[in-house]
């Protein structure tokens, strides 16, 4: 653990309280807030679990540019991203000038010790996001991230057997996966490569990889972008776009019970619950059995392998899959629209019904017009699956607001309703 001493005792006020690691002090502002209200965690509590994991940690998220998310008024209240490094920050915090698809640069923060994980904390930072690269070297990823995302109503169980098919389908290419919850209810792979490939050559190996693993078990999981077209887990190859970031291992998670997203060895996978390990449970569990992916560093692999797949299924007619939003048009690309709004000769020709309810800066608000829109269809809701009602967080520059829609696939067409105006309908801009 990292060697923390209190420069002054602990007051009841909510004034600042001075800490020391490795002998940097830091002032904790506030640190009785509760950032988690039904534990009733508090920001204290949050320096103090980073302190407990910071060498985990930091082998997550050390040493490469971080995007903050920062809950500044607890889990409850709004969030935001922030790319740039706050202006006021004190001469040992690191940075690096990242420079994104759009043009635009950033200074974003590097943390490198404990110090710099306690800092975070104390702006509210529950997550550490870091992109695939280390500061030595921008353009080349030195990680493929697998994110394995459960559509609404697929348990947990259906997320251990993707994981296992993932687990054997890099095996077969020459790979080592490190699984880790995500803190949610999906699970991550880390991937160690060697830093020689370019952020679209990793994601084209991503792509590659989440094909095969639907082929290996097309019942369970998907590559599927669109979520109209989804079951079972999805294969997020997208994580691994330029500028996409994903929750590194110990980053605490914005749930009403402060899960983190813990590193698992592949032995624990098949027994592990993500309600198992929180703020409070993980720092026992790190001083006892220490970081699971204490040997990621050890060997870097090679795409070559999933490279020459991604050339196979291209031939074979797979060429690429939809990019995210925001991105550029990419050369060869299919066209980017949801299935439900494609175009048929002259006609619109939706291959799935789906209508918008609502959108909402609060995810809770746009929740609420559900609800309203149900209470008004009770016919048409009873026929809803939960994969059915897809929940979209859309981000903007700083923040993400959300669209509800749903998918009328299983309802009777003589009982599907209009499209009528959104319920909320609040303006939804890229500054939020």
């Amino acid at each position: 653990m990292a060697e923390l001493r209190r420069k002054a005792p602990k007051r009841a006020s909510a004034g600042p309280e001075l800490i020391v690691v490795a002998g940097r002090e830091i002032a904790v502002s506030n640190p009785a807030k509760v950032l988690f209200p039904k534990p009733k965690y508090t920001k204290r509590d949050l320096v103090r679990y980073y302190l407990a994991v910071a060498e985990g940690a930091l082998r997550g998220a050390g040493g490469r540019p971080n995007v903050l998310v920062r809950y500044p008024n607890g889990i409850t209240g709004e969030f935001f991203y922030q790319k740039r490094a706050p202006e006021s920050r004190p001469p040992w915090i690191d940075v690096v000038t990242l420079r994104f698809p759009s043009g635009r640069t950033a200074e974003e923060v590097v943390p490198r010790d404990a110090a710099a994980l306690a800092w975070l904390a104390n702006l509210a930072c529950l997550e550490l996001h870091p992109h695939p690269v280390r500061t030595e070297d921008l353009d080349h990823p030195d990680e493929l991230r697998v994110d394995l995302d459960p559509v609404p109503g697929v348990k947990w169980p259906q997320v251990r057997a993707v994981a296992r098919v993932v687990q054997a389908t890099l095996h077969d290419f020459g790979l080592t996966g490190w699984p880790k919850t995500s803190g949610s209810r999906g699970m991550h792979v880390i991937v160690r490569i060697a830093p020689r490939w370019s952020f679209d050559e990793v994601r084209r190996a991503a792509l590659a990889l989440a094909r095969e693993v639907e082929r290996r078990a097309p019942t369970l999981a998907t590559s599927k972008w669109w979520k109209e077209e989804r079951h079972g887990v999805f294969v997020d190859y997208n994580q691994n776009a330029k500028d996409r970031t994903v929750a590194s291992a110990y980053s605490v998670r914005p749930t009403p019970d402060a899960r983190v997203s813990a590193p698992l060895s592949w032995d624990e996978v098949d027994n592990a619950e993500p309600a198992d390990f929180t703020l409070a449970t993980m720092p026992k569990r790190f001083a006892k059995l220490g970081d699971r992916h204490a040997g990621i560093d050890r060997i870097a692999g090679s795409l070559e392998g999933l490279l020459e797949l991604s050339a196979r299924q291209e031939r074979d007619g797979l060429g690429d899959a939809p990019w995210p939003p925001h991105y550029k048009k990419q050369r060869g690309e299919p066209p980017r629209v949801q299935p439900s709004r494609a175009r048929g000769a002259g006609a619109r020709a939706a291959k799935y019904p789906l209508i918008e309810i609502g959108r909402a800066k609060r995810k809770q608000d746009a929740l609420a017009g559900l609800k309203r829109w149900k209470a008004r269809h009770p016919k048409a809701a009873k026929y809803l699956e939960p994969a059915d009602v897809l929940v979209d967080a859309m981000r903007g520059r700083s923040s993400t607001w959300t669209r509800i829609r749903v998918n009328l696939q299983h309802v009777p067409p003589k009982l599907r309703p209009r499209q009528e105006r959104r319920d909320p309908d609040e303006k939804t801009l890229s500054s939020w």
